[in-house]
């Protein structure tokens, strides 16, 4: 059946009933009340049933793990063998299909050395619900007659913490109760050493909403930020699911938790008589929300996949109310829990299309987490230029490592390899040089899109890798030097220039030495000509360098590379002599007069560009630079424009660069396209990356024109708006967030 999800997650109940009286129980003391009706203990032909099931569900959509999780009730009443038949079948019947992981969540109560023994056996992983210190755990956590289960409890995890049986300890699990000291309850949980710990709001919907002492809307949250508070304090001693799934999605990432986020469900629960039900915290909503109709006996799973209450939960942003699909923090609270959407009066009448009944308490727990975070959990490139730069090297290097994979086993690609990794023994800023060198980043790119649509062109890849390695060589100076293949004639020397060592159509193979005044060629041992800084050899097309200013490093004039045709627009031919010193004084006018009217972009512009490329034809309508597929520095401006062009070009082509170097390394946004945003300058509504590029650029545009008298009629309220929009988008990440205020006090300044 496709389009359908496939389960990854099964809750076996293998006992329903309890030894606790807990009075929060979804189970027992809420709305559904079919655990009456249920037998108490999972039957030797309900375990089978259910174990083929997984394994024909695992089967046809080529799972390669499953994760079954023992519940009840509590699980560890029904007892070590039939706990043991549990594990056999299921590690039988998955078999060679899927790895299996399993888990129990228990109360702990009748955990003994027989029952972790089995446990042992099968890599049975053990969580158990503790609510914290004695007097918060006694709140709810009793025996029908009163007695504190906390002792009890307490001795479970110590011997679960003990060896042999420590590698089984999954975690704790804590209800929360705002009646309760959140700091004691955090550091009695934190002592007890737990892989991991998990805060659960108690279930609650909008017709039996949860307790809030005082009528506080936000109770919950407040009493989480003081554990998030505590947790900081102590150096987050243990990892808290909540809180890191709040901090992932703030990042960009995926969700940790299904309470949280917008990620589908995939969980699905057998019930002790085989009956196939929703996620069973559905219990609290009505009698009968999570049942689906189907048992493992003569249904699949596919079928309850395809239940209408399942494919609800598979919406992801469309799965949520009107409401939160508005609100900014959607991306981290996905609406809250499905059940705690529950309402039977709601504005579109009963059902689950309603906002979290703990909704308040949901906006202020992630923006209290973002803002106690964001300056730490902010990309380090943002703020800082060289780090930027470091990770587009990173980049650069591990998409050439990608590369290697694919062409490892061609003997030609082998050997300029090796030569490469020589290069970076000896002389490792030398092959950083040549690394960095944007068209490099073009040409990997091209070759890993060659090896996706089986066409990879490993003798060209060779060639390119060989010549990048002998650059490397002569910037270095290092012996005994390189040998490169040449192709029609020629081969070009990334950050050199282009040798021409034959007859066009020709090809062969050279050696090439530096020398104490420039480079050599050397064949069949003799040196044929020398070519380079010193030497005026007419077969030597070095690359032209143009300096922007007195203390800025030499930019290239990349007229020579043969992927620099990674622009918008076709780049233009080898300049003569004339028209590079021309452009080069196009150039400088145009530098100089940004440094005179936007000196701060100015000095943001220059910072980190290495190559110019001159493109065909004239500017366009904006006159604005472009910024292409290739690495970091690069830059493509219209020849034949004039200085005022080529100076918006160098502007915003540096802009747009710099946006991209950014989206490369670091998440700005999440879910981009999942909604459209009204723009100033568009006609139709636009993803949240078309926005913010569009105010990334425009902000230094509106600084240029104003300068130059040639403002545009109501630019800055447009960007205000803009900026005002995008301060709202639930894609934007905590990085992002930092640029939209960045760029709104760079509209600062242009105003002031």
């Amino acid at each position: 059946m496709t389009g359908l999800i496939a389960f990854r997650e099964i809750v076996l109940k293998v006992h329903s009933r309890c030894d606790l009286a807990c009075d929060h129980c979804y189970v027992y003391e809420h709305a559904d009340q079919s655990w009456r009706a249920q037998p108490k203990v999972i039957s030797p032909e309900v375990i089978s049933r259910t174990a083929s099931r997984l394994a024909e569900h695992a089967r046809d959509h080529a799972l390669p793990s499953v994760t079954v999780i023992l519940h009840g009730g509590e699980p560890l009443l029904a007892g070590p063998d039939r706990l043991r038949l549990v594990c056999e079948e299921l590690t039988r019947a998955l078999a060679g299909t899927a790895a299996l992981d399993l888990r129990i969540h228990t109360n702990g109560l009748q955990l003994g050395r027989r029952c972790l023994d089995l446990f042992a056996e099968y890599g049975v992983r053990v969580g158990i619900s503790l609510d914290g210190d004695r007097a918060a755990n006694d709140r709810h956590r009793r025996f029908a007659d009163g007695r504190s289960s906390h002792p009890l409890v307490l001795a479970a995890v110590a011997l679960l913490r003990s060896e042999p049986y420590r590698h089984l300890y999954q975690g704790l699990l804590c209800t929360v109760d705002v009646a309760n000291d959140p700091v004691a309850v955090l550091d009695a949980l934190v002592e007890l050493e737990p892989p991991r710990v998990d805060f659960l709001l108690p279930h609650a919907t909008w017709q039996t909403p949860p307790p809030r002492p005082g009528g506080a809307p936000d109770a919950y949250a407040r009493w989480l930020l003081r554990v998030f508070d505590r947790w900081e304090q102590l150096g987050r001693p243990v990892p808290v699911r909540l809180f890191e799934s709040l901090l992932s999605t703030l990042r960009g990432g995926p969700s940790l938790t299904e309470s949280l986020g917008l990620a589908p469900t995939d969980l699905v629960v057998v019930e002790t008589d085989g009956t196939l039900e929703q996620v069973d915290s559905l219990k609290s909503a009505f009698e009968g929300a999570a049942a689906t109709g189907f048992n493992v006996f003569d249904h699949s799973f596919d079928l309850v996949a395809a239940h209408p209450g399942v494919r609800a939960r598979q919406l992801g942003l469309e799965g949520v109310s009107g409401t939160c699909r508005r609100c900014p923090v959607v991306r981290s609270c996905g609406g809250g829990l499905y059940t705690h959407r529950y309402r039977e009066d709601g504005p579109a009448g009963a059902g689950f299309d309603n906002p979290s009944v703990y909704c308040s308490d949901l906006r202020e727990l992630v923006d209290g987490v973002e803002g106690r975070t964001a300056a730490r959990e902010t990309a380090a490139e943002l703020a800082d230029p060289a780090e930027l730069a470091r990770s587009q090297e990173e980049l650069t290097r591990a998409l050439l490592a990608r590369l290697h994979g694919e062409l490892a086993a061609d003997p030609q690609w082998a050997g300029a390899w090796e030569l490469l990794t020589g290069v970076e023994g000896a002389d490792p800023d030398a092959l950083d040089t040549v690394l960095g060198h944007p068209f490099t980043r073009t040409w990997v790119l091209e070759a890993l899109d060659a090896v996706r649509e089986g066409r990879p062109d490993a003798a060209g890849c060779a060639r390119r890798l060989a010549a990048l390695a002998a650059a490397a060589v002569l910037r270095g100076g290092l012996e005994p030097g390189a040998e490169v293949v040449y192709r029609d004639g020629e081969v070009y020397l990334p950050t050199l220039g282009l040798l021409r060592l034959g007859e066009p159509g020709t090809e062969g193979r050279a050696a090439l030495h530096a020398t104490g005044d420039g480079y050599a060629v050397v064949r069949a041992g003799r040196t044929e000509h020398r070519f380079g800084p010193a030497a005026g050899d007419a077969r030597w097309l070095p690359v032209r360098t143009w300096r922007p200013g007195p203390q800025q490093p030499p930019v290239a004039l990349e007229d020579l590379d043969p992927y620099r045709n990674c622009f918008a627009r076709p780049p233009r031919l080898r300049l003569g002599a004339g028209e590079a010193d021309a452009w080069r004084r196009r150039l400088d006018a145009a530098w100089a007069l940004l440094h005179r009217t936007v000196p701060e972009f100015a000095r943001a512009a220059a910072a980190g560009l290495s190559t110019v490329t001159p493109l065909a034809g004239g500017p366009r309508a904006q006159g604005w630079g472009e910024a292409g597929r290739h690495g970091p520095g690069a830059l493509g401006v219209p020849y034949a424009a004039g200085v005022r062009e080529t100076a918006l070009a160098l502007l915003t082509g540096r802009r747009r660069a710099r946006l991209r170097a950014l989206t490369e390394v670091a998440d700005l946004y999440a879910l981009d396209g999942a909604w459209q945003h009204p723009s100033p300058w568009r006609t139709r509504p636009v993803p949240v990356s078309r926005l913010l590029a569009d105010v990334h650029e425009r902000v230094a545009v509106e600084a240029y024109r104003r300068a130059t008298t040639t403002q545009e009629p109501g630019g800055a309220d447009r960007i205000h708006r803009a900026l005002d929009r995008l301060a709202e988008a639930p894609e934007l990440t905590v990085t992002g967030k930092r640029l939209v205020e960045e760029l709104r006090w760079e509209l600062k300044a242009v105003d002031a």
